[in-house]
């Protein structure tokens, strides 16, 4: 059997074309409105995109005409297309893709990203990705579902074929410890805009500071007599 038969087992059909489609333009049909932007995709209809098509649909679209269909939404960080690990992991094995929280939202890359400046952090990781070197910050294999791809199509030794639930959910369980310092995705990625530590210390409250002092410093005075009579 060759390898693009063998990829052709170990990835959905609707995959390369999701990852080539663009994302965000305003949708034509309803560019009034204030939820226009092209950021839907269609697993169901993909196969039927062609010519023109991008594939890519907006909110009201969806309402209108893909309601009973299994529909992700794409999202942006750094102008990098990316999706929420709980609405892929339904429909893909992201076994070996690194995945980051970001404002609350675990979520992965769609495509290889353009390689950061050298610094001493990316020195430092002993873990890139096999097909574009890109530093990762735990033990995974590749960056992006894109990076992924090729590796199945050149290799073979991965699948986005879903496995048991029990296979998917200890992945999505152990790539939720990452975490990386990019720039703000929009709030409707993740409610939460707390720090990466989302508990601090409590502030001293004001019995505690009253109790560690006294409340007078003013030292006792020492008793005076009066004088003996002569």
């Amino acid at each position: 059997m060759t390898m693009r038969r063998v990829a052709a087992l170990l990835v959905p059909p609707w995959l390369e074309h999701l990852l080539t489609t663009p994302f965000f333009a305003t949708c034509p049909s309803h560019s009034d409105a204030a939820r226009s932007e092209c950021n839907m995709y269609c697993l169901d209809c993909s196969s039927s995109a062609s010519g023109g098509s991008s594939g890519a649909f907006c909110f009201y679209c969806r309402s209108d005409r893909h309601s009973s269909h299994r529909v992700i939404q794409i999202r942006r960080s750094s102008y990098h297309d990316v999706v929420r690990v709980a609405e892929i992991q339904r429909v893909l094995d992201i076994t070996g893709v690194q995945t980051y929280v970001i404002n609350s939202a675990r979520v992965l890359f769609l495509n290889e990203r353009p390689q950061p400046r050298a610094s001493a952090k990316a020195a430092a990781s002993p873990h890139t990705c096999e097909i574009c070197s890109r530093s990762l910050l735990d033990p995974f294999r590749f960056c992006s579902l894109g990076c992924k791809l090729v590796g199945i199509k050149t290799n073979g030794d991965a699948s986005f074929v879903l496995k048991g639930d029990g296979e998917n959910d200890k992945q999505a369980s152990e790539s939720g410890r990452a975490e990386e310092d990019i720039e703000r995705l929009p709030d409707r990625i993740g409610g939460s805009r707390e720090g990466r530590h989302g508990i601090g210390f409590p502030a001293p409250s004001s019995s505690s500071s009253s109790s560690s002092f006294p409340s007078s410093r003013r030292r006792k005075g020492i008793p005076h007599r009066a004088p003996l009579g002569s």
